[in-house]
């Protein structure tokens, strides 16, 4: 960030140190958890648990991280966009159960074919753990299996995409940011409510991708959300997640 000088820098300091205290607070919301399935493969993941004491069901939330956020640490998938969904105002506005896996190195959630964009026959490892634990969450927690919502930012747009063309009938919406799918799977999805989000001037996933699943649901009839942000580059997740409307949006689908 370029130093503005009209701005005194102790308020500079004050509002950076307050952003990280704030991100600390919400991040520290999740618990850390790891789900293993009868093969003995593990994903892990964390947790946000709605703050109520209620037998009601809540929604699912299931957060996809990006490529640069990939390890073992359960920690780094946090970094980005999912804090969004602890704050203060949102936990009492929509509260809902979030998870944020984390994929492991030298893997990702989808499985396109990348010289065309079709979507391959298998999911991938970290996909197929991921659906086994939304499955076990449907069980175990007091999830509202009409209203699992799926999002993801980079990679984990493709991996959003990813899944709901696999399991359509899973998820009640999807918000893929910056992500890309296999458009001619649009029939697949053309009755889930989605809002596609995208920077003008992204370098790293063209936002040719967004626009053609955009307008290969819109000629199946479907009405999805799109927001292409002028004069933004790969980071449109920081715009995605800030917006309240889409938050809003969100939590009022049911499948």
């Amino acid at each position: 960030m370029k130093y503005n000088k009209s701005i005194p820098l102790i308020l500079l300091i004050l509002f950076y140190l307050g952003a990280q205290q704030s991100f600390s607070q919400q991040s520290s919301r999740f618990s850390f958890n790891k789900y293993g399935n009868d093969k003995g493969d593990t994903l892990l993941y964390r947790q946000l648990f709605p703050d109520a004491d209620t037998f009601r069901r809540y929604p699912l939330v299931i957060f996809l991280h990006g490529s640069g956020e990939r390890g073992n640490d359960n920690e780094a998938q946090l970094k980005w966009g999912v804090a969004n969904f602890a704050t203060d105002q949102n936990m009492i506005l929509h509260p809902a159960f979030v998870i944020a896996p984390q994929c492991p190195e030298k893997s990702g959630w989808s499985n396109f074919s990348r010289s065309d964009m079709k979507l391959l026959p298998t999911p991938t490892k970290p996909m197929e753990l991921l659906i086994g634990l939304i499955r076990q969450m449907i069980k175990t927690q007091r999830i509202d299996s009409n209203r699992i919502y799926i999002t993801g930012l980079s990679m984990g747009g493709y991996g959003t995409y990813d899944a709901i063309e696999r399991y359509p009938n899973l998820f009640a919406a999807a918000v893929p940011v910056c992500g890309a799918g296999d458009a001619s799977k649009a029939s697949t999805i053309v009755k889930l409510p989605i809002w596609i989000f995208h920077g003008a001037d992204d370098p790293a996933v063209d936002p040719k991708y967004s626009l053609e699943m955009f307008q290969a649901l819109t000629k199946l009839g479907a009405r999805p959300g799109f927001t292409q942000y002028p004069e933004v580059g790969h980071f449109s997740w920081l715009h995605a997640y800030s917006e309240t409307n889409m938050m809003e949006w969100l939590f009022r689908q049911h499948r």
